[in-house]
């Protein structure tokens, strides 16, 4: 998923010039006044990068750097935007909007690699920065989008739009400058302006703080075990990466194992112990909840105060209802009735399987009920004994660079026609970085794009995908891209193989990127992935179609050491059991998804009740039990004392998690489209590409899908996929009333 360059602050550079900006191009808001004072840029950001592409060059930049450019460049800003506001002709379109647009752009450069270190390679000095220029970025934030003065110049211009000659594009940046700045508060009165920035101010510190304070309890929760015998039926490679992991932690004849960022940990199926994989997983719910330096409950109680009381300003019942204004579903409701109709057929789904589990376990004489530790690797047992699968049998089918190379870049090159060049020689943040030239059908250059797979304690759990550069017309940019995830490295000397969620994790990832290089847009704020929270990953779940269709699969998926392509029948079976386990693996998404918007939900004088760890841990368990899901089995995927989605930053994916379902509603039906329509195509990619990968934030999301597919989205090919309707006999069906209009979940704002 890609972040928002200041992912920290709730600056919206759709007014701040949220790009590269080439020198030379386009007309600075500095130059709209000619008595405006801008101060002189100095240091590496003053101008862009001199790589190709305007590609950052680490080899200049220092850690001592970031602190004094952001501080120039928000002056430097701030100048740029004050000579907007003097500007002494009359508002227009090109002397008020785009003059936002093409501002600030020694800040947006500062920003984008600063935020892109902290997520991926941070330190003890970027965490400090970080924590004093978030507050500071804020503020900064808060004088452009509430300074009455700027909005009235916005507010002309808007006003008079009716008679004005706009292209579409032109006339939604207008109306994306406009309502950012009423959403921001330029509304609001000045006492309510005071209010908000300094609601705005304490968000800025706590969400840095809760992400700080999750990244250290992650890493602080590893499990550490002594003897290698309670390690028993991980493979040898996995016990060495753990000793390796003991060293490296200064903790040498001992055996460390990493936590994920998820509840679940991917080694707790092949631990033969069960008091390890007891352990492995108490670590992981409670790693950040068992009091001391590392409890985040306080922190996200005020996290969800604060965001209740800023929603009130606004006349708004809850931060749901606040923060849902541009998104594709509207609003709460829709969201809520979308998720809540899976709920029926999601509970029989879980007691069922938990059935299941309990009978394998008993089969093998065990005299214990499943739990939350015994899930999946019970869960692999009935799996491998009704599909005959064995992750550690497909492993060596999937060697990283293979899935890379000539599984995600063939099927772009398939789909659209792209080819890529691997370089070396632009500077990298880490080693383990690599960076390719991608080159469009007809032969030029189309970006450069950042492969960073593997997971260390520098960098910060999941997988994203964000910009160094941003495309644009109006700057003659192109985009530079980086996907980064979280793969456990193979031990030195050992093939880099990856499990097949990884594999699905590369092509998710790369479809972010597609959506990126595939930008066709004048303004960088409207660019690419520049869409709704609830659109964003749409894009990227389609092109997790591609990692199992036949003819992908025959050009990546060999074994790394015979070079033999990995059997039809073990693609079927993967395929099949895909749909098993379902209970567990799509349960924990819907619940956090549904315990996000609890926490969004709630009134100010709710959420002020909420103020002490106890009282968080017993919100989260009502809201939990509501639901009437088996969340004692199955626990949500992230408890809110890390869910970094929704606490770590100002805004986030708070009342967003649920994207990933509604998304994957578009993608399942994206997908039924491709497959009718003749599979891996150029005709096809074509057509994506011109409908929806190309379009950015430029136009409504029904609309697009609709020029995409001839139809409104329909959700049965998502609940079919998720093995919920039309497959297992035992199951209750969930209520689907088909095709989703744009009358029944409501028209986004946008």
């Amino acid at each position: 998923m890609k972040a928002h360059i200041l992912a920290t602050t709730a600056i919206a550079f759709a007014l701040a010039g949220c790009s590269t900006m080439q020198e030379g191009n386009v007309q600075s808001a500095s130059d709209s006044s000619p008595a405006a004072a801008v101060p002189e840029a100095t240091g590496y950001f003053a101008q862009p990068s001199t790589l190709p592409f305007h590609a950052p060059d680490f080899t200049k930049i220092q850690d001592s750097d970031y602190k004094p450019a952001f501080e120039q460049a928000m002056a430097i800003h701030s100048a740029e935007i004050e000579a907007i506001k003097t500007n002494p002709e009359a508002p227009t379109f090109e002397n008020t909007i785009v003059a936002l647009e093409t501002s600030g752009q020694m800040l947006n450069r500062v920003a984008t690699v600063f935020f892109a270190l902290t997520g991926a390679n941070t330190n003890d000095t970027l965490d400090a920065v970080q924590a004093e220029m978030g507050p500071k970025l804020s503020q900064h934030s808060d004088a452009i989008t509430l300074d009455p003065v700027l909005f009235e110049r916005v507010k002309a211009v808007y006003d008079n739009r009716a008679a004005m000659s706009m292209t579409p594009e032109d006339a939604k940046l207008l109306e994306e400058t406009y309502e950012q700045m009423v959403h921001a508060g330029a509304l609001l009165t000045p006492a309510q302006k005071e209010q908000v920035k300094a609601i705005n101010s304490s968000l800025s510190e706590l969400t840095t703080e809760f992400s700080q304070k999750v990244r250290e309890a992650t890493v602080a929760g590893a499990l550490v075990v002594e003897d290698p015998a309670e390690l028993a039926g991980l493979s040898q490679s996995e016990i060495e990466a753990a000793a390796k992991l003991g060293v490296e932690r200064g903790l040498p004849g001992k055996y460390v194992i990493a936590l994920q960022n998820t509840t679940q940990q991917p080694l707790l199926p092949d631990m033969e112990n069960r008091a390890t994989r007891e352990k492995l997983f108490m670590n992981s719910v409670h790693r950040a909840d068992r009091g001391g330096a590392n409890d985040t409950r306080t922190l996200l109680a005020e996290i969800a105060e604060l965001r209740a009381k800023k929603a009130a300003l606004f006349g708004q019942p809850d931060w749901a209802s606040y923060v849902m204004y541009d998104r594709m579903a509207e609003n709460p409701k829709t969201a809520l009735d979308f998720m809540q109709q899976m709920v029926p057929a999601l509970a029989a789904t879980q007691r069922r399987e938990a059935g299941m589990l309990n009978e394998q376990i008993k089969a093998e004489g065990g005299d214990f009920e499943v739990q939350p530790w015994d899930w999946y690797r019970y869960a692999e047992k009935v799996r491998k004994a009704k599909y005959d699968i064995d992750e550690n049998a497909v492993k060596p089918y999937f060697e990283i660079t293979s899935v890379l190379e000539n599984g995600v870049f063939y099927a772009a090159n398939k789909l659209y026609g792209l080819s890529f060049k691997k370089r070396t020689d632009l500077p990298v943040y880490h080693p383990d970085v690599t960076t390719y030239t991608v080159y469009d059908a007809d032969g030029s250059e189309l970006g450069i794009f950042y492969f960073d797979p593997y997971q260390r304690p520098s960098k910060r759990g999941g997988a994203w995908m964000s910009n160094f550069v941003e495309q644009s017309h109006l700057y003659g940019t192109k985009p530079v891209i980086y996907n980064v995830l979280n793969i456990p490295k193979a031990a030195e000397g050992e093939p880099q193989l990856v499990s097949f969620d990884n594999v699905n994790t590369m092509f998710h990832e790369f479809g972010h990127a597609l959506h990126g290089f595939f930008a066709d847009q004048k303004y960088a704020s409207l660019s690419g992935t520049a869409t709704a929270r609830d659109f964003v990953e749409y894009p990227s779940q389609v092109n997790e179609l591609w990692a199992t269709y036949p003819e992908v699969l025959r050009n990546y998926a060999k074994h790394y050491q015979t070079g033999a392509t990995i059997p039809a029948e073990l693609i079927q079976k993967i395929e099949a059991a895909a749909k098993f386990n379902q209970g567990y693996d799509f349960g924990e998404v819907v619940e956090a998804a549904l315990l996000d918007m609890k926490w969004h939900a709630l009134t100010p004088q709710q959420a002020a009740a909420i103020d002490t760890p106890e009282e968080v841990d017993a919100f989260e368990r009502q809201s939990l039990e509501e639901l009437g899901l088996e969340v004692d089995l199955v626990p949500p995927r992230y408890r809110s004392s890390y869910f970094n989605h929704i606490f770590s930053s100002p805004t986030g994916y708070s009342a967003g998690y649920y994207s990933y379902l509604w998304t994957e509603m578009l993608d399942r039906d994206s997908r039924k489209w491709f497959l009718d329509n003749g599979g891996l195509t150029r005709a096809n990619g074509d057509h994506y590409r011109k409908t929806v990968l190309s379009r950015g934030g430029t136009m409504n999301y029904f609309e697009m899908f609709q020029n995409f597919a001839g139809r409104q989205p329909d959700v049965t090919p998502m609940l079919e996929a998720r093995g919920l309707v039309g497959n297992d006999p035992t199951a209750e069906p969930a209520t689907s009333d088909g095709p989703l209009p744009p009358e029944t979940t409501g028209d986004n704002a946008d």
